[in-house]
């Protein structure tokens, strides 16, 4: 590795030159970033990740093994595509027709999680911390803070945050996260806000680290009935 380089490339990986990549992230084994994309700083690409050109990836997104992120595909800080994940640009493609210039934009917004499996069809935006389950297909927009499973993709509820289930709110509307402690409440109808942080500002250092696990979360009394 160049000593002047500030990010990380595994030996077996492919940067091409021209691609533009932030400090501290690491691209690993046999993964691919073309001429003319876009990595943001403290990013993780796992095994065997292509980042088509013209891609745009935001600061500390984590792709995990054996997912492409094709031109059209805007991806906003703080995203996590889980394993095996699929991106689309072409809605109707036909290997006789060119549509190159034809791509369609997909935004995946500050914070949200693509599950392990996960189809997003183009064209689509996912909300800022909105939850994608493994396997499921969206094919519309996703809000912010949603829990969408199921093929074609279905709200089931709504994500704190740390990506714990929200319960029913209480006499005040207020929902609350058995995480971290953060309220949110429904607005407006489809438009959730969280009460304690705006959703642009970074989490709090004593936020920022898991102490317990979801299942453990969703097992404990005080979480019980939450959905």
């Amino acid at each position: 590795m160049p000593e002047d380089r500030l990010y990380f490339v595994h030996e077996t990986a492919c940067v091409e030159d021209g691609a533009d990549i932030g400090a501290g992230t690491k691209v690993w084994h046999f993964s691919h970033v073309m001429k003319g994309a876009k990595v943001g700083e403290r990013c993780i690409l796992g095994q065997n990740v292509n980042v088509d050109a013209g891609t745009v990836i935001g600061n500390n997104v984590k792709i995990q093994n054996n997912v492409s992120v094709y031109n059209g595909a805007v991806v906003e800080d703080d995203v996590f595509l889980g394993p095996s994940c699929v991106l689309t640009n072409v809605s109707n493609p036909r290997s006789q027709v060119n549509r190159h210039a034809l791509y369609e934009k997909t935004i995946l917004r500050r914070g949200c999680t693509i599950g392990a499996n996960a189809t997003i069809v183009c064209g689509t935006t996912i909300g800022r911390y909105a939850f994608v389950a493994a396997g499921a297909v969206v094919t519309k927009d996703v809000p912010d803070y949603a829990l969408v499973m199921g093929n074609p993709a279905l709200q089931k509820g709504w994500m704190s945050r740390h990506g714990q289930k929200l319960g029913m709110p209480d006499a005040d509307g207020i929902m609350t996260c058995p995480e971290s402690g953060l309220r949110y409440r429904e607005e407006s109808p489809g438009l959730v806000r969280c009460l304690d942080l705006d959703e642009e500002v970074p989490l709090p250092a004593v936020l920022s680290k898991g102490t317990k696990s979801y299942r453990d979360f969703r097992s404990s009394p005080t979480t019980e009935g939450q959905g």
